[in-house]
This record gives structure tokens, C-alpha cells and sequence, in this order.
């Protein structure tokens, strides 16, 4: 058993770590304040092989595994944690779900425009009446002639307006639920299909995050992902993986935090010593460094059975419930440690937890995930 990230994943890792040192961080604060997408940085990221992390060479990607996926989120996440939701959403969502379900002539179509950065990702299940019942989804697809109508309104979602394409989820049967679900791909510029207002959030402020908008948008029957009707049983698989990169992302949200908390207790004079002199602040830095070691065993788990086992679903979500809560908790912390000046814009920490939270949301709630374990648990007794 060895506990230790292979060589070539920690090269990978030094690599993203020194971009982001040159990309990232001097700019993530002045991202965030003005709540901007940094389309600047879409190149870079692209040369840089991580717009195409999981995609084959073939298509122009890296061909990594999901371990070095779960890596590159979670050092990308130290920095900034809206880039690191952009990463996860665009190579595992949107190209993820192409990536598995999708055509041939499908992939050869939008695999290199994404891995190459020409057009970004996106992915569309949620809506605003449906979020933990993605079942309940009232987006309809109706068949016409050789296509499909598309009709309905997604919500909560990444890369809404910058995106080159998106991943629909639609009802072709709403009498069957989420045994008539299926998924389409639709490019940005068809009739019909148009972003929504700009949704402007507490935290992961420079990830772009919009509401789409079907109204008789017609899509050829060759835009459809995988079966008619069973859209949400693949739809299942690539949230598994999307918890995995959420989990990731928190990780590297708290392991950021916990840095910054660690370096100013040593540099922060109170009572004529350094607060990291008081066991107050030594037991929030421990806590928080055993709760990260820990989550970042799950997480580093589910990341690897992810490209060994079929089914990998309770790791996953326990791994996202975990690390979830656990970068939250770090994050808190961290803010503690730095008093007052943790409340201010002046240290990266206050972005961290409010960047934080939303893992404890997205990809399946807290909630779910508890569901999700205990269903596994009960079905195995």
C-alpha cells in the first residue's frame, strides 16, 4: 500500500504550481472583486494542457488520469477557487459527458475545440425548480421531423455565457421522470438558445454562472448524447466524477487557507510573541491539518477507483461530503486565526470561505451526499 502520489502526478503537480504562482495568484483577488471571467487566462490554460486534462492525445488533450485530474483542481484551488471550479465544470462535466456518452463524430467535433480553449465548456442540469430533485426537471425535448424542440429554462450554470457549447439535459417522456431524461449538445449561436441574466454570487465570484434559456430550439437528432430516456442513468456516472473534482477543489480551497493561516501566526506579534506561540491558535492549526491529511486520503481514493471500478459512487460522495465540509471548516478557521484583518479584502482567506461553501452545495448537497452513503450502507446489510 503506498500512500505517496506517483512521480509523473507530482511533476504534474509542481507544474500547475509554478503556473498558477505566474497566472494565478496576483490576479484571483482583482478577478473576484470585479466579478469578471478572466477569458485572458483561456489561452494559458490551454497550452498549458488543462483545458483537455481527461481528453485522449488524439483529440489534442493530455490523456490524464482522474487522479491527476483531482490534483490539478486541488492546486489550482489554493490560488483561486472560481479557476478551479472552471476547470472542474469544462473537463468534467461538459467534455466529461461527451468524453464517455458522446459519438464519434461527436468528440472528433468538440473534444479539440475544448481541449484547445476555442470554446469552453458547459453543462445543464439544474434548473430553478429543480436542484436535489434532478429528476424533476421540466425542460422538455419533443421530437420534430429529424431533431429535436427544445424548450425550458437551466439555472446555477458554469460557463453559461462563456461557453461554446453545453450539455442539455431534457424530459422526452416527463410522464417516466428520470427514466425520460435525455441529453442533447447544443452550440452556443443556435436559434433559440440564449444565456440568461448573470447570476451574481457570494462567492467563486469570477466563475461565470448564468441562467439558459430554450425557447423552439431546434437541434438535429445527431446533437443527442447517448440513448433517448436515459440521459439521467449517464448523467448518475458523470456526477460521480464531479464529486471527485469538487472534493478536490475544496481540498485545495482549504490547503490554501491553512498556508495563509500558518504563515501569519508566525509573523503576527501579540503580547510581545507570535499568536502561533498560543495553544488557541496551534489547536485550530491542528484540526484543521488532520481534517485536510484526512480528506485528502479520500479523495486521492475515489480519484483512483474512478478509472478502476464501475461503480465508485458512496467513495465519491464520501469524499465530497468530507473534504467539503472539512475546507469549510478550514477555511473558518484560517479567517480566525487572522482576527480582523481576516474580515478584510487585504488576505486572500475571507475569498477562500466564501468560495468554500459553495462545495458543500454544488454537485449534489451535503444532504445528498449523507443520503447517498446511507443508501449504500443499508443496500449492502
Amino acid at each position: 500500500m503506498d500512500f505517496e502520489l506517483p512521480e509523473s502526478h507530482r511533476e504534474i503537480q509542481r507544474s500547475v504550481r509554478e503556473f498558477c504562482a505566474r497566472h494565478v495568484k496576483p490576479f484571483a483577488r482583482g478577478w473576484d472583486e470585479a466579478e469578471r471571467f478572466p477569458t485572458e487566462l483561456v489561452g494559458p490554460l490551454a497550452e498549458a494542457g488543462l483545458l483537455g486534462i481527461r481528453v485522449p492525445e488524439a483529440y489534442g488533450g493530455s490523456g490524464l488520469d482522474t487522479l491527476a485530474y483531482a490534483v490539478i483542481v486541488e492546486e489550482v484551488a489554493k490560488c483561486d477557487g472560481s479557476l478551479a471550479l472552471t476547470l472542474a465544470s469544462h473537463n468534467g462535466l461538459g467534455t466529461g459527458h461527451l468524453l464517455r456518452f458522446g459519438s464519434d463524430a461527436q468528440r472528433e467535433r468538440y473534444l479539440p475545440r475544448a481541449a484547445s480553449g476555442e470554446w469552453l465548456a458547459a453543462w445543464a442540469l439544474t434548473e430553478p425548480g429543480s436542484g436535489s430533485d434532478a429528476a424533476g426537471l421540466r425542460t422538455t425535448a419533443v421530437r420534430r421531423g429529424e431533431g429535436w424542440v427544445l424548450n425550458g429554462t437551466k439555472m446555477f450554470i458554469t460557463q453559461g455565457i462563456v461557453g461554446g457549447f453545453c450539455v442539455v439535459l431534457a424530459s422526452t417522456n416527463l410522464a417516466a421522470k428520470q427514466r425520460g431524461i435525455t441529453a442533447f449538445v447544443v452550440e452556443h449561436g443556435t436559434p433559440g438558445f440564449k444565456p440568461g441574466r448573470h447570476l451574481e454570487k457570494l462567492g467563486m465570484r469570477s466563475s461565470d454562472t448564468a441562467e439558459l434559456v430554450f425557447e423552439d430550439c431546434y437541434v438535429p437528432d445527431s446533437q443527442r448524447v447517448g440513448e433517448v430516456d436515459h440521459g439521467f442513468l449517464d448523467t448518475l456516472q458523470i456526477l460521480d466524477r464531479g464529486r471527485v473534482s469538487i472534493a478536490a477543489l475544496a481540498l485545495g480551497l482549504g490547503e490554501g487557507s491553512l498556508d495563509c493561516a500558518v504563515a501569519y501566526a508566525k509573523d503576527r506579534q501579540q503580547f510581545g510573541r507570535p499568536i502561533g506561540d498560543f495553544q488557541a491558535i496551534q489547536w485550530m492549526l491542528a484540526d484543521s491539518r488532520a481534517e485536510l491529511e484526512a480528506a485528502r486520503l479520500l479523495v486521492y481514493r475515489a480519484a483512483w477507483l474512478a478509472d478502476r471500478e464501475p461503480r465508485y459512487s458512496r467513495e465519491a460522495s464520501m469524499a465530497k461530503l468530507f473534504a467539503s465540509e472539512a475546507g469549510t471548516r478550514a477555511c473558518n478557521r484560517a479567517l480566525q486565526v487572522h482576527g480582523g484583518y481576516g474580515y478584510t479584502r487585504e488576505f486572500p482567506v475571507e475569498r477562500h470561505l466564501r468560495d468554500a461553501k459553495l462545495c458543500e452545495l454544488g454537485e449534489g448537497t451535503s444532504e445528498v451526499q449523507r443520503l447517498v452513503i446511507a443508501r449504500h450502507l443499508l443496500e449492502q446489510r
